[in-house]
């Protein structure tokens, strides 16, 4: 999970290396921003990674704030974005990122993050109640159904495969472990589908050329939830997914008999499941 969040940090620090920018085109403020990314990334990548160890980074950018304060600009409200980004996405502190956000919204409503703040709000919100959700996916709890259509447009829904035993596969195809996990996946798969054993994916991917091309090759026949909105896919969000990949193997009732199994251990329960079907 922590890779995850220094990965998006540290996309969010290529606003300020864009090759084709100028220096003409770079503000004072673009500019002291981009040092201060650089130096928190190094302290990232050190392992300092708590509040505490980021005190002076995290006051610094009240220091560049407070010196461009007359300034209602784009670049200087990137400063207080990416703040709140730290909080969010690297602290894991929804109380000072979500404040950090409404004072963007205040201070800067005519910029361009100042007009998306109620979306990042509302997104927060979406993955705090993802979060709960989350929390209550155990064993012997029931998978809260949806209904969406797949990647090739048809219905998709666990109430679908009610009677069947179902592992719902939050994966993606640049995902190594996913990817490592995958011939497991098709040995159970090949083995148990006549049984009355399905899979449903739900792809973190962005591209679905890259995705449909992917499934056809590895012979994955199984429906793919696919919005191509990556980390921010609808169902990932809603289920609180923060890590990949992350399986729920369900029962004929669309109960929780499983997390996270992979290798034999998956095999081993699914094999389980159907022989008390």
């Amino acid at each position: 999970m922590k890779l995850r969040l220094l990965a998006a940090f540290a996309v969010l620090s290529l606003l300020f290396n864009n090759p084709q920018a100028t220096a003409a085109e770079k503000t004072d403020a673009s500019v002291e921003l981009k040092e201060l990314i650089g130096q928190i990334e190094g302290k990232l990548k050190e392992g300092k990674r708590t509040e505490a160890a980021l005190a002076p980074d995290l006051a610094q950018f009240d220091v560049l704030l407070a010196k461009h304060k007359d300034e209602k600009t784009d670049d200087v409200a990137q400063i207080q974005y990416m703040k709140a980004m730290l909080y969010l996405r690297v602290l894991d502190n929804n109380e000072k990122g979500v404040a950090a956000i409404q004072q963007l919204k205040r201070d800067f409503p005519d910029t361009k993050q100042g007009k998306d703040a109620d979306k990042l709000l509302a997104s927060i919100k979406e993955q705090e109640e993802g979060k709960k959700i989350a929390k209550s996916l155990t064993e012997g709890s029931k998978f809260p159904d949806f209904a969406e259509n797949d990647v090739l447009g048809k219905p998709l829904s666990l109430a679908k495969y009610k009677g069947k035993v179902v592992m719902i596969d939050f994966w993606a195809t640049w995902c190594g472990p996913c990817v490592a996990e995958l011939p497991h996946v098709l040995e159970t798969y090949k083995k148990h589908h006549g049984e009355g054993f399905e899979i449903v994916g739900i792809t973190l991917d962005q591209q679905e050329e890259k995705l449909t091309n992917f499934t056809k090759t590895k012979n994955m026949p199984w429906q793919q939830f696919f919005d191509g909105k990556g980390w921010s896919n609808k169902l990932a969000v809603k289920y609180g997914i923060h890590s990949i990949p992350m399986t729920y193997l369900l029962d004929g009732e669309g109960k929780i008999i499983g997390v996270g199994l992979r290798g034999e251990d998956l095999e081993s329960a699914v094999t389980t499941a159907l022989a008390k079907k």
